[in-house]
């Protein structure tokens, strides 16, 4: 089965290292994973550090360390400290209020969403984006699915979707969508949407569909996951690490935006069938105002 996921190149090559590292970090060994948390503690701080200040923090070695800007993709630990340098120049150039006050925590989540959705360019595969395109403007049946906080995108894509005259469907219950999955067929395709790409009943459901042979296409924010391994096509797009926990929040609306991406894009291509489609659901809703 061919696939246009970024499983076989490094992550996010063309952007930023910091997000490079954060896409890799759980396919890390354990070794690398503790020099990855050290780094991405205080990226700035890396670049006052020696290869052996660095191994010794993270209570590695130095083969360790090289071993991981390798898996970066990097020259050296030299290569590191340079990209390290021109990434957190401008944040440390312009500090943020304190985050402990209201004001400082509305700046914080903004700002984070902000620099996620900016990354997002640099870490969606335009190649997977275009196939997956292809896929659901052709498929006969598209089956999304969601669950926990992803639960809600699901649905919203599939009525974006259904909206523009394709025939799919978000199931809410997982039982259902593990069924739902089991009798596609070839023509159809599943569009699972996961942020850490490790959900069980996602996963349940991406490999019933694959069994059933229906093109599966995966919305995630890590490169290497289970869920990316399942699919045929994976759009990653998460976000960088941030204070506070926001990670997961800032990931849910880089996905919506690349939900919406789809959705146009798909209605784009086959204007002649999602245009009249578009025109009578607008209509309906209006129906439903004051």
């Amino acid at each position: 089965m061919s696939t246009s996921t970024t499983n076989d190149t490094t992550p996010g090559a063309d952007g930023s290292i910091r997000e490079r590292i954060r896409g890799l970090t759980p396919s890390l060994s354990p070794t690398g994973r503790r020099i990855a948390d050290v780094v991405m503690r205080d990226p700035g701080r890396i670049v006052q550090l020696t290869v052996t200040d660095l191994a010794v923090e993270s209570g590695t070695s130095l083969a360790s360390v090289v071993r991981f800007c390798k898996d970066l993709d990097l020259g050296g630990f030299g290569d590191l400290k340079l990209r390290l340098a021109a990434e957190t120049a401008s944040v440390q150039d312009s500090p943020a209020p304190p985050p402990e006050s209201p004001a400082g925590m509305l700046a914080e989540v903004l700002r984070s969403s902000a620099d996620a959705l900016n990354t997002a360019a640099s870490t969606v595969d335009t190649n997977a984006f275009t196939a997956a395109i292809d896929i659901l403007a052709s498929a006969r049946h598209i089956l999304v699915v969601g669950v926990g906080t992803s639960a809600p995108l699901a649905q919203d894509c599939a009525y974006r979707l259904r909206s523009i005259g394709l025939l799919a469907e978000a199931p809410a219950d997982v039982h259902v969508q593990h069924v739902s999955a089991a009798f596609l067929s070839s023509d159809t395709a599943l569009l699972a949407i996961s942020h850490t790409g490790q959900t069980r009943e996602t996963l349940t459901a991406a490999s019933a569909a694959r069994e059933a042979s229906a093109a599966t296409i995966a919305v995630t924010s890590f490169h290497r996951s289970p869920l990316t391994e399942l699919c045929d096509h994976a759009l990653v797009a998460g976000s960088p690490e941030t204070r506070h926990q926001i990670e997961a929040r800032a990931s849910r609306l880089v996905h919506s935006a690349v939900l919406d991406a789809l959705h146009t894009a798909v209605a784009h291509q086959q204007p002649t069938v999602t245009g009249p489609a578009a025109d009578l659901a607008a209509r309906i809703v209006a129906e439903h105002r004051l």
